[in-house]
């Protein structure tokens, strides 16, 4: 069967010196040096071909196969090398042969490839040199192909340090699921994609084994598949039986059996296993020769302690497995108990529990999972401690009260609200008068709710009984009450308290992962407090540790990213600030907490509005939307109304502005009095909302009205950020009222909080088209000569954004009868913009560009650009 991908690498490998192809029985190694034979024959390549067997193991009988393989290709290759035959056998004599041999090539320029098949077969000594000579010495055009079953005894490290060696084991010959299921296919003629997994699954890609199951399918004929049938096949087990087991000797039969009974296994728990049958030195011995004759085990990983780690191929284990199944079940219990002890022993808990259970001792696996489950949860080790939790009988987990917190925390951080609001329940029913640690167990669960919900009046309701940490509580305790009850801070303005919590869980160390979501949230009070740069550096520094913590700590890593990406957007890198989110929108939607989802979608909407990709961005508004109504949060809601709202007024669309406006204040009514906290940004996103949609219909009164209030209550709670914006915000709508001074002093309040915290896109996004209000500030005589610069800045970096701002279709009024699509690229066909330069600014295809145009002459009724960009002037002059 043809395999692209596996060829296409060896081609690639094929002007090297030497290519080893090294697997076990039936891994496909013949077929694939027949393939390459072929593939380098078309490429224009000679290809001498040799198969070995057990009878070459000869000097005289190799070297004669050898030269008659070459003389296949061209006689005079080997005309004199063939006068040395069998004359000599000491080594100088093979040297002298080989180097005759190689002269013979070098003589010819045309390039030449040896391969030999089954090289496993030759063990005499003189062979091996005389193929170590070969490699050594061969001349630029000589490439020779190995393959072996087992590690070939020539060193080839020279030869690899110097990129002119490649090798290919047994992971590289097995087959991908997809080359799998197509083999199953065309041996079969149809099979069903799972069973076709099933089966690459259980052969681990090995052909011999992918062929044994063909077989067996085959004489089912067309009768359903039955993975537990086929796992039993007969054919298979004979196979290891005539080609593997049956070479064997009795105590490494043992060996294997008794390591069947495990996933991975090493010398010193084998030597447990087999219970003194032998020192864990001549078993180490054992697995390393066992491995190097390829007797399908496979050296997995080194140990801490130095050991090595072996697996057993998948199929072979089967057919072991089937053998201690036969053991006494007395017997058979003990096995497992001797590898639960051993393995506890030796800190491996994931496999201790496994083998506890299948021991029959589940209250001592109960053990094990709770003595490790709050520090894997420190760790972030969640897949880990799901899994563990998951090999323990119900029972288990039904009796012990730290368990059954442990699986709350599971379905917490898998987003599983209903399951977990259930866990609760049952465990408050646990007992009518819990103690200590167990309550504050229970309240620390409810303050996780309350970050998954987003309410922070859940964690205020809290507070008395988070405050009161029950004597010696460990540090995972400490850190998630500190991160709880610094989210709650920060949302309530409390940024010094926030950050007294932060340091008192921190101070107990202990918890990496906590502690470093402790500084997240640390980097949150600054960019709350609009200290936006030190922000940046914090989330930057996070999310570089983050990342390098892989899996366990992928949560920390977007949060860190949503947040920096609001910090690079408020410092005007928009950019920069776009490719950090886009990018992790889609695990970042899985796996956070609502309130980084809403910052994440809103920077990455406004990003990409400010980019002019409108489309993109309602499509952010309307993700977050989605997010909201699905999880039940109303401040994502709210907060995508308001943006929405903006973004109709600055289209011109002032009726559907009123009806968002209207569903925010609706919204907002559900929570009227809410103060400092989550529920209160749901009122102040229906104020911003509102006033804008005032200052857009020139009510400037009303305005005024409702921005007092809010400012005051802003600047009371820290939120500077916002301040700067309301300030501005309150310079537009005294202007309006010709209150020209009280204007001017609005604006330079704006300034005067900006340059103290580095602000930009909050000052910019606000004046929008009233961005001519800075121009006369710096120029004015008498004006703070620090705050005039800081104005400049801002006057530049608008003048830059809008030289960069692609003018879209969105900028002419949209014909109706064409699409919002087709007004977009309309508006850029009219700068007589070349199709591939639009599909750069829309970032869409060339082919979708075309598309587009092609539909657009269609109802326009023109046959080209020009009539197009004619009838649209037509259409803004009417």
């Amino acid at each position: 069967m043809p395999r692209e991908a596996l060829m296409a690498r060896l081609l690639e490998a094929r002007r090297h010196r030497c290519v080893v192809v090294q697997g076990p029985a039936g891994s496909g190694k013949t077929s694939t040096m027949l393939a390459l034979r072929q593939s380098m024959l078309t490429l224009d390549f000679d290809v001498a071909w040799l198969s070995l067997a057990p009878e070459d193991d000869d000097l005289t009988a190799f070297f004669h196969g050898l030269l008659a393989s070459l003389a296949t290709v061209d006689p005079a290759i080997v005309r004199e090398a063939e006068l040395l035959v069998g004359r000599k056998s000491d080594e100088t004599a093979v040297e002298h042969w080989v180097i005759t041999l190689v002269r013979g090539i070098a003589r010819r320029k045309r390039e030449l490839v040896m391969m030999l098949d089954d090289v496993h077969c030759l063990q005499n000594p003189r062979i091996v040199e005389a193929l170590h000579w070969l490699v050594d010495y061969a001349p630029p055009q000589l490439h020779i192909v190995l393959a072996s079953r087992r590690s070939l005894p020539v060193s080839l490290a020279r030869l690899r340090s110097q990129g002119l060696a490649t090798e290919f084991d047994r992971h590289d010959l097995r087959f991908s699921a997809e080359e799998s299921e197509r083999f199953l296919r065309e041996q079969l003629g149809e099979i069903a994609r799972r069973d076709a997994r099933t089966v690459h699954e259980l052969t681990d890609g090995w052909a011999a084994g992918l062929q044994l199951f063909a077989i067996d399918l085959k004489t089912r004929k067309g009768s359903a598949f039955a993975p537990a049938t086929v796992r039993d096949a007969e054919t298979f087990a004979h196979y290891f039986e005539r080609e593997v087991l049956v070479r064997l000797a009795a105590e490494d039969l043992l060996l294997l059996t008794r390591a069947a009974l495990c996933e991975r296994f090493c010398a010193p728990l084998c030597a447990s296993l087999l219970r003194h049958a032998g020192t864990v030195v001549d078993v180490a011995s054992r697995l390393s020769r066992l491995e190097d004759d390829n007797l399908f085990i496979t050296r997995s990983s080194v140990g801490q302690d130095g050991d090595t780690w072996y697996r057993l191929h998948p199929l072979l284990r089967e057919v072991l497995q089937r053998r201690v199944a036969g053991l006494p079940a007395t017997e058979l219990r003990e096995l497992h108990a001797a590898a639960w002890q051993w393995l506890d022993a030796h800190g491996h808990v994931d496999e201790a529990v496994h083998h506890a259970v299948l021991a029959d001792n589940a209250q001592a696996a109960g053990d094990l999972v709770e003595g490790c489950a709050h520090d894997l949860l420190a760790r972030g080790e969640l897949r880990q401690l799901a899994g563990l939790v998951r090999r323990l009988p119900p029972a288990q987990i039904e009796e012990r009260f730290d368990l059954r917190v442990i699986a709350a925390y599971l379905h917490m951080y898998a987003g599983e609200t209903d399951a977990l609001m259930q866990s609760i329940r049952e465990i408050a029913a646990l007992s009518e008068r819990p103690d200590p640690r167990r309550r504050y167990a229970l309240a620390l669960l409810r303050g996780g709710v309350a970050l998954q919900r987003d309410d922070t009046d859940l964690v205020v309701a809290l507070l008395p009984e988070l405050q009161r940490v029950p004597p010696g509580a460990d540090d995972f305790t400490r850190v998630a009450r500190a991160n709880i009850l610094s989210w709650m801070f920060i949302h309530r303005g409390e940024h010094e308290q926030a950050r007294k919590v932060l340091e008192e869980g921190a101070a107990h160390g202990g918890a990496p992962r906590g502690i470093l979501l402790g500084r997240c949230m640390g980097g949150m009070t600054h960019a709350a407090e609009g200290q936006v740069l030190l922000a940046e550096r914090v989330f930057r520094d996070v999310l570089v540790q983050a990342e390098q913590q892989g899996q366990a700590y992928v949560g920390i890593a977007c949060m860190a990213a949503a947040l920096l990406g609001e910090a690079l957007y408020e410092l005007s890198d928009v950019d920069a600030s776009l490719r950090l989110l886009d990018e992790r929108i889609d695990v970042l939607g899985r796996v956070s907490i609502p309130d980084t989802v809403l910052r994440a979608l809103i920077v990455l909407a406004r990003a990409h509005w400010f980019a002019g990709r409108r489309i993109d961005a309602r499509a952010c508004l309307d993700r977050l939307e989605e997010h909201a109504k699905r999880h039940g949060v109303d401040r994502l809601l709210a907060n995508a109304l308001c943006l929405r709202t903006r973004w109709l007024l600055e289209e011109g669309r002032p009726d559907e502005a009123e009806k968002t406006v209207a569903r925010c204040e609706a919204l907002a009514a559900r929570y009227a009095g809410a103060v400092r906290s989550t529920a209160w940004e749901i009122s102040v996103c229906a104020d911003l909302a509102r006033i804008r949609m005032c200052l857009h219909l020139n009510d400037f009164e009303g305005a005024m009205r409702r921005l007092k209030p809010l400012h005051a209550l802003s600047e009371a709670g820290g939120r500077w950020c916002r301040v700067a914006g309301l300030r501005v915000q309150m310079s537009i709508a005294e202007k309006g009222r010709h209150n020209h001074q009280a204007s001017r002093e609005h604006l330079i309040g704006a300034l005067r909080v900006g340059h103290r915290l580095g602000l930009m896109r909050s000052l910019l996004d606000e004046l929008g088209e009233y961005r001519h209000m800075l121009g006369g500030l710096p120029l004015e005589p008498d004006f703070d000569p620090v705050l005039g610069f800081y104005a400049q800045r801002l006057i530049d970096a608008a003048q830059a954004a809008a030289s960069d701002e692609p003018h879209t279709a969105e900028m002419h009024a949209p014909i109706q009868s064409l699409s919002e699509r087709e007004n977009e690229v309309l508006g850029l066909l009219a700068l007589a913009l070349p199709n591939k330069k639009i599909a750069r600014v829309m970032d869409v295809s060339l082919d979708t560009v075309k598309w587009h145009l092609k539909n657009i002459y269609r109802k326009l009724e023109v046959t080209g650009r020009d009539g197009a960009v004619a009838r649209m002037r037509d259409a803004a002059a009417r």
